[in-house]
């Protein structure tokens, strides 16, 4: 029984394996225990693996490898149509052997731990950062219903508010002053948090190479230079700067049919909080564009015709596919580049 692909659908603790031969018959259909499955496939011959890229898939995929395996992380929604009727572990164990057999399937980069720590420190300031927002809006509507108004912007709540409940001639509850001041408190914990963590990332920033490099792009600062470096992993797995932008979902969406071409909103594919980082990296540049107000500058002409959301996705798709050409070719960037 040789086996040349498996498909591993992985779980808390249960696993279902699927494997063929080189004929893509059927020869191996088993489940394993978590204790089961290392030394079930450090016992095997090196073969090719295919997982879906979900929760541990990348700590399972670096293990696999260590035992000589080669291992291939691919996107549920390429797998699912390869399900044959109904949906169990051992139908879609099948469906990834099948899937990554497949020449044109497309794979997720495995990360290292070292791309993984540091995207989990964005993924925890992420949740930060919005239980922060949530404290302030909270504070905010309290005080609305007392008739007190807190203008917008999380900068005014540590301003003016000590104030208001400072003030005696408010006719606040002294209850309620010892709740806004509690909240106050843990507003500032959570603004505490965030800084600590931007600090870890910032370090990382400092000791990786590839990541100064970006941060000279126009719009691109650390924070998202070393999430885009976590992400990436190998530029080289892209095979342009166009995929690449298709990758990160900041191109059009397209509804062709007839040979007609219909080219809709942006796509949204991808990773959503890499894909924001950079969307707000182009606002920034947006804004100082226009305030130069350069008549020949293709930016400040893109914002005079276009609305300016419009011309904050085709920036950030321009900065995208600056950013393989740096990676995936080793390059610094260059204000004013243009090819030979």
């Amino acid at each position: 029984m040789e086996i040349t692909t498996i498909g591993l659908d992985l779980a808390k603790n249960v696993f279902q394996v699927h494997g063929v031969n080189e004929r893509g018959r059927s020869v191996l259909r088993k489940q394993l225990k978590r204790d089961q499955v290392a030394p079930f496939f450090a016992n095997l011959p090196p073969c090719l693996i295919g997982i879906e890229a979900c929760a541990s898939a990348h700590h399972w995929a670096r293990k696999l490898q260590s035992f000589g395996h080669t291992v291939r992380l691919m996107a549920p929604q390429f797998v699912k149509p390869y399900v044959k009727s109904n949906k169990n572990d051992a139908a879609d164990a099948e469906a990834i052997c099948e899937a990554v057999s497949r020449p044109s399937m497309r794979f997720v980069p495995v990360k290292n731990i070292e791309q993984q720590s540091v995207l989990s420190l964005h993924r925890v300031r992420q949740g930060f950062v919005k239980a922060r927002t949530a404290q302030a809006n909270q504070i905010r509507g309290l005080l609305g219903e007392y008739g007190l108004v807190v203008p917008q912007g999380i900068g005014y709540i540590a301003e003016r508010v000590p104030a208001l409940i400072e003030d005696a001639e408010n006719e606040l509850p002294g209850t309620f002053r010892l709740l806004i001041q509690r909240l106050l408190e843990h507003l500032k914990i959570l603004q505490k948090q965030v800084d600590e963590i931007e600090l870890q990332i910032k370090a990382w920033h400092r000791a990786s190479e590839a990541s100064q490099r970006l941060e000279k792009v126009p719009g691109i600062g650390p924070l998202t230079a070393t999430v885009l470096v976590a992400s990436v992993g190998d530029a080289k797995n892209f095979d342009n700067g166009r995929q690449f932008a298709a990758w990160l979902g900041v191109v059009p969406r397209q509804h062709s049919s007839g040979g007609k071409p219909t080219l809709l909103g942006m796509s949204k594919r991808g990773d959503a909080y890499l894909r924001t980082m950079l969307i707000h990296g182009a606002r920034s540049v947006i804004y100082r564009a226009t305030q130069r107000a350069d008549a020949d500058s293709w930016l400040v002409k893109l914002t005079t015709r276009r609305n300016k959301n419009i011309a904050a996705v085709a920036m950030a798709n321009k900065t995208a596919r600056t950013v393989w050409a740096l990676l995936a070719h080793g390059r610094e960037f260059k204000q004013g580049y243009a090819a030979a």
